[in-house]
């Protein structure tokens, strides 16, 4: 090969190299906008591809959670707990099934450290009296209105702490004084007790019942919760186990309606008396220790 022609081909390679980063520079298209259009081909160049969220999801972060059935009462039971820690909640516990609740807690190696009543309830006695004198330390929790007995009386606001997580206490009556509804400090979830039922309420016609106080309660304390919060109602007939507040918004045949209207389905149910409400009512105002 000649000098000349050694000497000139490096500056052609040059040239070219310069040429093309000068078309870059120009355009904007470059390399990382040829590869964009690629794997992001609906993508215009001006307009930069969506990008995959930073956020990160720790596992663990959300609470164990067991739903438990009483078939008799058809009521049930939740077991919260921090996966860490082992501290637990039980929500709603029913005398008949206190065993299997027990072995439970056993199995999973928990601390149960409160046991929360969402009311007084009329169709079935409460186990966490008898609880508390098979696990030292558990407290017993009810609503202050509820004119029940319990180591911790509950109030609109107050924390039901276990580990880092907590159900915070929303006052919900109108099926009875007493009633609260129980949502974790996420509000990811919303355990609703009789106030709110699967496509359903609570009954308003004794303990202090109200209708107006019960429409008003689940709009204004539950409904106003994420449509993705999860609701868990503290009895269901039909064999479902869990909605959320968006459904419940839209398809529960009584609370979609105005509050006339309302008032008026709830004063005309005509159901019968519960079964057990002349014994469980007395025994679940002194935690469930009554005759037992």
């Amino acid at each position: 090969m000649s000098p000349v022609l050694s000497s000139v081909q490096p500056l052609r390679r040059a040239l070219a190299l310069a040429l093309r980063l000068g078309t870059n520079a120009q355009t904007g298209s470059g390399y990382a906008a040829a590869e964009n259009r690629r794997f992001c081909p609906a993508v215009s160049s001006g307009v930069a591809p969506l990008r995959a969220s930073s956020r990160r999801y720790s596992s663990g972060t959300a609470p164990l959670i067991r739903q438990l059935f009483e078939s008799e009462s058809c009521t049930y039971t939740y077991l919260l707990a921090d996966t860490e820690t082992r501290e637990a909640v039980l929500v709603d516990p029913v005398l008949e099934t206190i065993d299997r609740d027990l072995k439970l807690l056993q199995e999973l190696e928990l601390n149960l450290k409160v046991a929360v009543n969402t009311h007084c309830h009329a169709d079935h006695i409460t186990s966490t009296g008898l609880m508390k004198r098979r696990l030292f330390g558990l407290k017993s929790a009810i609503s202050k209105f509820s004119g029940a007995s319990a180591d911790i009386l509950l109030s609109e606001g107050d924390k039901i702490a276990f580990g880092k997580h907590y159900l915070s206490v929303r006052e919900t009556p109108g099926h009875t004084d007493g009633c609260v509804t129980l949502v974790l400090g996420d509000e990811s979830m919303a355990f609703t007790g009789d106030c709110l039922l699967i496509r359903g309420c609570g009954r308003t016609d004794f303990q202090q019942g109200c209708a107006k106080r019960l429409f008003n309660s689940v709009h204004q304390k539950i409904f106003t919760l994420p449509e993705h919060c999860l609701v868990y109602p503290a009895h269901d007939y039909k064999g479902q186990t869990v909605s959320t507040v968006g459904e419940e918004r839209k398809f529960n045949p009584r609370l979609t309606k105005s509050l006339e209207e309302f008032v008026n389905i709830m004063n005309n149910l005509n159901l019968a008396k519960p079964a057990k409400i002349d014994i469980a009512v007395p025994a679940n105002l002194v935690c469930g220790l009554h005759e037992v």
